[in-house]
């Protein structure tokens, strides 16, 4: 085996590249963290996000499964009972519903189950949404089934420098952590800094400021938000961008603070908008911020079907048009 080469100073990388130099600091520091998943080994996974991983830390703590899920995410409920800190890889996020049971009745319980005497430090990486021109069960975001259910941490960085960091903390955690990453940023740059002080994993953070409107998303949301922003911003109106960052829990503080000041907010998501973590996000801050609203919380989401045929993408998911057009709808009212 090699010798492990983890990050030391600023890069500019693509996130693909950050969550692998994330993997590689977790593992050079914690010989207790192991990844499971299909062709994560010598391959590098379908994204290369553990690409050479193997090679640096051997064929026993990198391991190529079988086309199983619910074999994969059971087994590291076990290696977490026995002290092991697993990370498991969901080749997409279509394949993860195999293992639903698993994750949901055991993972997500066993910890209350046992009046905290059991920890489950289990990771779960899942590649998700659309952007990439990919069939059904490859482009759908799935996040509310497990924000939903008590028990498990949601997170989806937008950045590489956050995947960077929110991989280690969320393989440091004692719960598991369903990590939700946007697939159609793997292949985004941005600078990394491997030795400056993170942020909290649940952490909000208030990606651009404005004064007429906020503007909330996460993972690759956060980049159409931003790319919305310039535009308004060319045309006089100025948004607020706030990137969630963790969905499971929400850290709504930010979030409520940024209304309060603009008085306006517009949620947007890839998934489905019906019982989803916009629906959430709106009536959580109808709750807190009524008085400050002056207009109602809009929402911009996929459509309530099935996720369509890959030409048809560029009109289910969200873009900075769908989202300015909400703006101009809330700054009218």
């Amino acid at each position: 085996m090699s010798a492990v080469q983890t990050l030391t100073e600023r890069q500019t990388l693509p996130m693909a590249r950050a969550l692998n130099e994330g993997l590689r600091a977790a593992m050079a520091a914690d010989e207790r963290v192991l990844l499971m998943g299909e062709d994560i080994g010598p391959l590098g996974g379908v994204f290369r996000v553990t690409d050479k991983l193997q090679a640096e830390f051997g064929s026993a703590r990198v391991l190529d499964t079988p086309l199983a899920e619910a074999g994969i995410v059971g087994s590291a409920i076990g290696l977490a009972m026995r002290g092991y800190r697993p990370v498991v890889e969901i080749q997409f996020e279509g394949f993860i519903f195999p293992a639903f049971n698993q994750i949901v009745t055991q993972l997500a319980k066993i910890t209350s189950r046992h009046d905290g005497a059991v920890p489950m430090p289990v990771v779960i990486r899942v590649p998700y949404g659309g952007h990439i021109g990919a069939v059904e069960h490859h482009q759908e975001s799935p996040e509310a089934y497990f924000a939903h259910t008590p028990g498990l941490r949601v997170v989806a960085p937008s950045t590489p420098n956050d995947a960077y960091w929110m991989i280690q903390q969320a393989i440091a955690s004692n719960d598991p952590v369903l990590f939700f990453e946007p697939k159609a940023k793997y292949w985004q740059k941005g600078e990394v800094d491997p030795t400056g002080a993170p942020g909290e994993l649940h952490r909000t953070r208030v990606a651009r400021t404005g004064t007429d409107c906020t503007v909330v998303g996460f993972g690759a949301m956060v980049t159409t938000l931003l790319q919305a922003a310039d535009v308004a911003a060319a045309e006089g109106t100025s948004l607020e961008v706030v990137d969630l960052r963790s969905v499971s829990p929400i850290d709504y503080e930010p979030l409520l603070a940024s209304v309060r000041k603009t008085g306006r907010l517009v949620v947007a998501q890839e998934a489905p908008g019906n019982a989803s973590v916009g629906s959430e996000i709106a009536a959580t801050v109808a709750e807190q911020c009524f008085y400050s609203l002056q207009a109602p919380v809009l929402r911009v989401s996929g459509y309530d079907v099935p996720f369509p045929p890959a030409r048809l993408e560029g009109i289910y998911l969200p873009d900075a048009d769908r989202v300015l057009e909400a703006v101009d709808r809330t700054m009218h009212y």
